[in-house]
């Protein structure tokens, strides 16, 4: 169907809930109707045929039957219901596809965790393992990837769908995951961005876990490069909450959650994941545009046109 995406409008018909892809087309509705009022109006039984031509004429053509002052409305009822059936098809009216969830998959979720010392022997890792495996849990359909980073960064699992694998890697983090010493959360979510390209991912979100250390400029650059490309970074803060996690979430589009919010991270990883390939152009991943057959419908009108006069 032409047109770029607009927008999306729902509308409840009988219990049937249609989309429209773009809605601003509608906005010819009333302009057709105002054509087609004045038309009617102005078109008269002979149409501009009774000014221009020579009224004794008109008259002796008319008493030879040669002239039709019927005028039927027909042929202009016909026209506007054709760009009418076309003007609501260019709306892109839309039925949701049965096999939506299906395409999730292009939407993936690569969490990042800091296995330095300092989080992994904290008193709260527990708690943050738990947040980790929430937001497993929300992923539905949506693939993942783990990635752990200390003074380097590494990929402990690749994207995939196999969420129990996941968290099964996820409960073997530890201090000795990662022999690098230091926090350089800049190298892991360089990873995440290779990761996403890697397994083209339209859109996608990246999960920081993370206690604050070596947030800085270099991270920040990787916060706007996550962003840039279509995805979220949103951090998890292992114990309180900086204004480093703040500048990095903003700069993501992301959020920052504690590890009291595992709903809260759960809710974000589903519900809005689609909701953000509507907003980046895809919504025809989601719906089926059947404006198309109102095109083929408006067809059927349109023969009153093209009707042969029999003598």
């Amino acid at each position: 169907m032409p047109g770029a995406v607009v927008g999306l409008e729902r509308v409840v018909m009988n219990g049937l809930e249609l989309t429209l892809l773009r809605p601003l087309w509608l906005l010819a509705l009333p302009v057709l109707g105002v054509a087609g009022w004045w038309l009617y109006r102005r078109r008269g039984g002979l149409g501009d045929w009774q000014r221009a031509s020579d009224p004794a004429l008109l008259r002796a053509m008319v008493a030879l039957g040669r002239v039709d002052k019927s005028a039927s409305g027909a042929p202009l009822l016909a026209l506007l219901a054709a760009l009418g059936l076309v003007v609501i098809g260019l709306a892109g009216p839309a039925v949701e596809r049965r096999d939506t969830l299906s395409f999730r998959n292009l939407d993936a979720v690569i969490f990042v965790i800091d296995a330095s010392p300092s989080v992994t022997e904290h008193t709260r890792w527990p708690q943050m393992l738990t947040m980790g495996r929430f937001g497993l849990a929300a992923l539905g359909t949506r693939p993942g990837g783990l990635i752990v980073f200390a003074g380097d960064a590494y990929v402990a699992s690749d994207v995939t769908l196999d969420h129990l694998q996941l968290g099964q890697t996820l409960s073997l983090i530890g201090p000795e995951t990662v022999p690098d010493p230091g926090s350089r959360p800049e190298r892991g979510l360089q990873r995440a961005v290779e990761m996403l390209d890697d397994a083209e991912v339209l859109a996608g979100d990246v999960i920081l876990l993370t206690d604050g250390a070596g947030l800085a400029s270099p991270s920040l650059q990787m916060a706007w490069a996550i962003a840039a490309r279509g995805a979220r970074l949103s951090l998890v803060a292992l114990d309180g909450v900086s204004a480093g996690f703040e500048t990095h979430a903003a700069a993501g589009q992301g959020r920052v959650f504690t590890l009291d919010q595992t709903e809260d991270l759960a809710t974000w990883l589903s519900s809005a994941a689609r909701t953000q390939l509507e907003q980046q152009d895809y919504p025809l991943l989601f719906w089926q545009d059947v404006g198309r057959y109102l095109l083929l419908l408006a067809l059927v009108p349109m023969l009153f046109l093209f009707r042969k006069e029999v003598a």
